[in-house]
């Protein structure tokens, strides 16, 4: 018969787990992650930078962009441009047509200063022959004179031809004359007939003999 041998199999104590008291931290165990898990986790925490189907991209601001204008800034600044165009275009007209007013003006001055200049010539002849001392040659002469007056007081004045330098701009050569020391070539040595300038316009070229 085999002998049976008895083990004394000593028994350890299992310490038993108290409920924690209130207030008292319970420690939980740390599970140990392996390396595969731990790529995961910072893959899951690392935000991802591809949008969502749903989510639209956001627009980047552009730098330097202009902020749009207000219309009713543009509709003013258009009308303002509008009502500056039309004053310079008035003040053109305006400009020209007191110029063209002017231009009138003179060519119907000038239109009757040449009507009355011959009669002015023919009271110049009429006291060139009249006797000395005669009150009616007298009278006549008064009357030239307030003629002539007038005439300068509105700007006609007399071309002063005798013993100048030729200026076919202000006199009308209609004969030529020997030189002398006294109207040496080049100048008038005689006038025919007296001109007449109207505000430095010549109305009527003097008619002059020419020295050669």
């Amino acid at each position: 018969m085999e002998k049976k041998e008895n083990f004394d199999t000593e028994e350890t104590p299992v310490e038993e787990e108290k409920p924690a008291e209130e207030g008292e931290a319970v420690e939980e165990p740390i599970e140990e992650e392996t390396p595969g898990q731990k790529e995961e986790t910072e893959k899951k925490e690392e935000p991802s930078e591809e949008p969502a189907p749903d989510e639209k991209p956001k627009k980047k601001k552009k730098l330097g962009a202009k902020p749009k204008k207000d219309p009713r800034d543009e509709k003013i600044a258009e009308l303002t441009d509008q009502v500056k165009r039309q004053l310079a275009e008035f003040e053109n007209f305006r400009t020209r047509s007191e110029k063209e007013k002017t231009q009138r003006y003179d060519m119907g001055a000038g239109f009757v200063i040449e009507k009355i200049l011959p009669v002015l010539d023919n009271f110049e002849r009429g006291l060139e022959a009249a006797p000395e001392g005669d009150a009616f040659a007298e009278g006549m002469q008064m009357i030239y004179k307030q003629m002539t007056t007038a005439l300068d007081e509105i700007g006609v004045k007399p071309i002063e031809a005798l013993g100048k330098e030729f200026d076919p701009e202000l006199h009308n050569a209609v004969m030529q004359a020997e030189a002398t020391d006294e109207y040496p070539s080049g100048t008038v040595a005689q006038e025919l007939q007296k001109g007449y300038t109207y505000h430095d316009t010549v109305i009527r070229h003097s008619m002059v003999s020419v020295s050669q």
